[in-house]
């Protein structure tokens, strides 16, 4: 059982030592629902393994804040392991920055916040770390899209306990190069496809990422090969090599320009796409946006930035929602082996979101 009332650091530790990973989430959502479902101020709903809780005030205006409950793969790092003490303590292993620090503090307002000033829905979702196709926020959003009605989102995502708007979209193609398989002892009579890629990588190598401004934010652009595959045997010359590219591009640009950008990049080779979600521009001058950055900058200090890597905000972004990034843990961390996170950035987010959320 969670204790949502025994400290949102303690309780972070908790949620981290059920493991999770995508796919496997049902425990951690079992005991998510199990806790706030004995909270009477909330209205709660199980949809596969996500749930959502939600108030029911009246209140002129509703927020949505959200976070998956799923993780990478476990890597010998879990328990937690606390390191230091009082300000200075760090919790150490899966999760504790990719985000169950951030959900820490979803659950232990969730159950604090009786009467907040807003209507507020809180989403714990699964299946983020994967295909965008399996997303647990996906699926409400085409199955139950009133779950997720709201005037303003937060997602908990770790940005180091700032602000973060907007998302670069991502784009994943394989770009195949065909041969002619032949024996190894004979390529004379064959085309060997993976020296042919050697084509591919040259344009990669030489590819300038673009910088562009959108709504006053800098979002850093990257093309990059992301995994090579070919050949069946020792001694067969290869027919076929496939280079997978990752483009991670600014919300300035569609889906439809991405793909079109990626294409004349590699024009002469196969290009199929396999995966692909777009950005969300930063939306941080919606009202609700304004008043959220001014009542938690009070807290922690510092200035917007943007998110470099893909959000789930895109997905608010495309219901109409203006959406920002704001919780606990460097996102440079997320997915390491060594990922940990300071106690005093959960504690900051959740004084911050509380702040807010009461103001």
């Amino acid at each position: 059982m969670l204790d949502l009332t025994g400290g949102v650091v303690e309780l972070t530790r908790a949620l981290c030592d059920i493991p999770s990973v995508s796919g496997d989430e049902r425990a951690v959502a079992d005991a998510v629902e199990a806790a706030l479902s004995g909270l009477t101020h909330l209205e709660v709903v199980r949809d596969g393994d996500a749930v959502v809780a939600r108030t029911t005030l009246g209140r002129a205006e509703r927020v949505v804040v959200a976070g998956h409950l799923d993780t990478v793969p476990v890597a010998d790092n879990l328990p937690v392991r606390v390191v230091g003490e009082g300000v200075h303590a760090e919790l150490w292993g899966r999760g504790t920055v990719d985000m169950k620090g951030g959900v820490a503090v979803q659950l232990a307002l969730a159950a604090e916040l009786v009467e907040p000033t807003r209507d507020v829905t809180w989403v714990f979702y699964d299946h983020e770390e994967v295909e965008s196709s399996l997303n647990g926020l996906g699926r409400i959003v085409r199955t139950r899209p009133e779950l997720l009605e709201g005037d303003f989102a937060v997602l908990c995502e770790p940005t180091a306990a700032g602000i973060e708007g907007g998302c670069n979209g991502t784009l994943r193609v394989e770009v195949r190069v065909p041969g002619e398989a032949a024996h190894s002892a004979r390529s004379w009579m064959g085309t060997n496809a993976i020296h042919g890629a050697a084509e591919v990588l040259t344009r990669l190598a030489a590819y300038e990422p673009a910088s562009t401004e959108v709504e006053g934010l800098v979002f850093r652009e990257g093309m990059n090969a992301v995994g090579v595959r070919g050949g069946i045997a020792g001694n067969v010359i290869p027919d076929e090599c496939v280079v997978t590219v990752n483009f991670r591009f600014a919300p300035s640009r569609s889906l439809a320009e991405a793909e079109q950008h990626t294409r004349d990049l590699f024009e002469g080779f196969d290009v199929t796409v396999t995966d692909a979600a777009a950005g969300a521009r930063p939306g941080l001058d919606a009202p609700l946006a304004v008043d959220f950055t001014e009542a938690v900058l009070e807290v922690t200090g510092g200035a917007p930035a943007p998110k470099y890597g893909w959000t789930d905000v895109a997905r608010f972004s495309e219901l109409g929602v203006p959406a920002v990034n704001f919780g606990p843990g460097d996102p440079l961390l997320a997915h390491k082996d060594d990922e940990h996170c300071p106690a005093s950035q959960i504690v900051l987010c959740y004084e911050a979101l509380r702040t807010w959320l009461l103001r």
